[in-house]
C-alpha cells in the first residue's frame, strides 16, 4: 500500500492540531496501530512545533507537511523557510525550557535528519507502521522485535519512584514542582 499526503498549514501554531488530527485520521483508516499513529503524532507534532519556534515560513508564509507511506515504512517531513542555525538534538537537561524535541523524535524513530533544496529545510524522520489485522485503532501487540527508547537519554523523565505525585485517587490535581533553575 502507497498513501501520502502533502498539507501547506500557517506558520501558526494552530497549525500542529491541524496536522496531527489529519495524520491520525488517515493512518487510522489505513489500519495503522494506535500505538504507531500515537508515535507518528507526537512526531509531528515536535517537528512543526519547532519550524514554528525556530525557522522562517516558507516564502508561501505555510509551512508544509507531508507524509509518505510505503509499505511498513511511514516518512513524515516538515519543511520552512529555514533558520539561521542548523535543526540539532538539543541537551534538554532538566532546568532547561526547551530542547527536547528532537531526543522525542530520536527516541520514537527510526531516524530522522534535515535536507536543504529549494530555499526550504526539510527535517524528516522515518518510522515501522505495521498494520493490525483488525483495523482501525487496534493497540499493537507485545513483540519480542520491539525497541524500547533509552530513558537515560531523558534524565527529567527519570523521576525517583518514591517521589509520587498524587495519592493515587481519581480526578485530583497533582501538586506542581518547582525545580531549581
Amino acid at each position: 500500500m502507497r498513501a501520502s499526503s502533502v498539507v501547506l498549514l500557517p506558520h501558526a501554531p494552530s497549525s500542529v492540531a491541524v496536522a496531527r488530527r489529519r495524520l491520525s485520521s488517515e493512518l487510522a483508516a489505513s489500519g495503522v496501530y494506535e500505538a504507531v499513529v500515537d508515535d507518528a503524532s507526537v512526531i509531528v507534532s515536535e517537528l512543526i512545533s519547532n519550524a514554528l519556534r525556530h525557522a522562517r515560513p516558507l516564502p508561501s508564509g505555510q509551512v508544509r507537511v507531508c507524509w509518505l507511506r510505503r509499505g511498513d515504512v511511514l516518512e513524515l517531513e516538515v519543511s520552512d523557510g529555514g533558520a539561521m542555525t542548523e535543526p540539532r538534538r538539543g541537551p534538554g537537561t532538566l532546568s532547561s525550557l526547551g530542547g527536547r524535541g528532537l531526543g522525542i523524535v530520536e527516541a520514537l524513530s527510526e531516524g530522522w535528519g534535515v535536507r536543504h533544496e529549494d530555499g526550504a529545510t526539510t527535517v524528516w524522520a522515518v518510522l515501522r507502521t505495521p498494520r493490525s489485522p483488525g483495523g482501525e485503532n487496534a493497540v499493537s501487540p507485545a513483540r519480542s522485535d520491539g525497541v524500547v527508547p533509552d530513558l537515560a537519554a531523558f534524565p527529567d523523565l527519570m523521576d525517583d519512584p518514591e517521589d509520587d505525585l498524587f495519592d493515587g485517587t481519581r480526578n485530583e490535581v497533582a501538586p506542581s514542582r518547582a525545580y531549581p533553575a
